[in-house]
Formats: structure tokens, C-alpha cells, sequence
């Protein structure tokens, strides 16, 4: 028998962070950069851990929250590449300032 001790709220940011860092990579190979605050960092990993499972529905919470809206965003060329994107959190929810 293996125990495993549930991931603590730091453990689940830094796992946020390395997702949103991959995003950030694959976004600078496009010429498009890509900022994130501490509180939606925070807001992501509230939003993706589940006791139950740990940090497994973190992935899909980043694919619904955040490449989603980025991606809708680039296809409406609503991006200017010259600044950056930064994703923040106002009114409950996730917001992308560029």
C-alpha cells in the first residue's frame, strides 16, 4: 500500500505555474507573450483542485479557462502582438488585459 498526502495549496500552484509556463513557451514561439498575476495563478488552482483527485482536473480547468478564451482571442485577431497578454482576475472570474 502506497499513502499519498494530499497536495497542499503552494504544491497546486507551482503545478498551475509549469502548465501556464508550457502555454507561455508555445505563445512566444508565435511572437506572443504572456503574463499571469499571482491571483489568477491563485484563482486557477482553487478552481482545478478537487481533494478527490488531486491535481488531475488542473489541466482541464487551464484548457477551459484560459486556452479557450486565448485561443478565440488569436482566431478574432483580437491580439497585438507588440504587447503582452496578461490574465488577472476581476468580478469572480478570469480576465485577459493586451
Amino acid at each position: 500500500i502506497i499513502m499519498f498526502t494530499p497536495l497542499n495549496e503552494h504544491e497546486i500552484e507551482q503545478i498551475v505555474l509549469l502548465q501556464i509556463n508550457n502555454i507561455k513557451r508555445m505563445l512566444y514561439a508565435n511572437g506572443i507573450t504572456l503574463e499571469i498575476t499571482p491571483k489568477a495563478l491563485h484563482f486557477i488552482a482553487q478552481e482545478g483542485y478537487n481533494p478527490e483527485f488531486g491535481a488531475r482536473p488542473v489541466k482541464r480547468v487551464i484548457h477551459r479557462l484560459v486556452l479557450n478564451q486565448l485561443s478565440k482571442d488569436i482566431l478574432a485577431q483580437k491580439i497585438d502582438k507588440d504587447r503582452p497578454i496578461v490574465i488577472d482576475v476581476e468580478h469572480g472570474g478570469l480576465v485577459f488585459n493586451n
